[in-house]
């Protein structure tokens, strides 16, 4: 019984986690909608006026 309710908690927390990565890339406000949140996504027109 506590076995089965181990892994019912462990099956809603990696679908809880699915979900929400699913979630956040829908989400995304900027160019990069991976989620993985590793690198900024570059603002072009920051770039196009930096360069000239």
């Amino acid at each position: 019984m506590i076995q089965s309710i181990l892994i019912f908690l462990a099956f809603l927390g990696a679908a809880f986690y699915l979900g929400r990565m699913v979630f956040r890339s829908f989400q995304s406000k900027n160019e990069c909608s991976s989620g993985c949140a590793k690198c900024g996504a570059a603002d072009m027109e920051k770039v196009k006026k930096s360069l000239g």
